[in-house]
């Protein structure tokens, strides 16, 4: 299978339908305006099955281009936003789109892609801090975090045994697999 090798810049307008364009039909209007070489267009607008995407950023070849009306057809979300622009920036391709006006192949929108960046960073910094506040507060207020334990047969005939004090805890592991460690937590229950 041999694949064909291009010796020119494509220009590639992609499309995905949204709930004000349900068929595309805008979106393919203004990309056919700009000369778009190919035109992908997503059947559906879910997240997980985006094989227009996929497909289009596997052939990305150096100096394409890729043209899209707004970001939200093209990224679901920020992390994957900057996931597909660390992607073009690695094929040396690019992305313009219209409706935010950025173009990576100049100065701007390489400083966008910093910023896009920095705000995931910054987005992930809230979530955690927010994330350990509201685990700090639990445990101030009595509540155990994790998995709750759930006592399955071998740790219940460990116990049986242990408060029985027929048994060492060395036959006690030999006989159920429980660990005196394991044993002595759900004995501090």
């Amino acid at each position: 299978m041999s694949v064909a090798v291009r010796s020119f810049n494509m220009i590639i307008g992609y499309m995905r339908p949204s709930q004000d364009d349900p068929r595309c039909q805008n979106q393919h209007e203004i990309l056919k305006r700009k000369s778009c070489d190919r035109i992908l267009k997503e059947e559906h607008s879910s997240a997980k099955q985006r094989t227009q995407l996929n497909a289009m950023m596997n052939e990305l070849q150096v100096g394409d281009v890729v043209v899209v009306t707004r970001l939200f057809s093209l990224a679901d979300s920020t992390k994957h936003l900057v996931d597909l622009l660390k992607e073009f920036q690695k094929r040396e391709a690019h992305l313009y789109s219209l409706n935010e006006n950025l173009n990576t192949q100049d100065s701007s929108g390489r400083i966008f892609l910093e910023h896009v960046k920095a705000l995931l960073d910054f987005q992930g910094d809230l979530s955690s801090e927010s994330t350990k506040k509201g685990m700090d507060e639990a445990k101030e207020k009595g509540t155990k975090l994790g998995r709750p334990r759930k006592l399955d047969g071998n740790v219940m005939k460990a116990i049986q045994m242990y408060e029985s004090k027929e048994y060492s805890l060395a036959e006690i592991r030999e006989e159920t697999g429980i660990s005196k460690t394991t044993l002595y937590r759900y004995l501090d229950k």
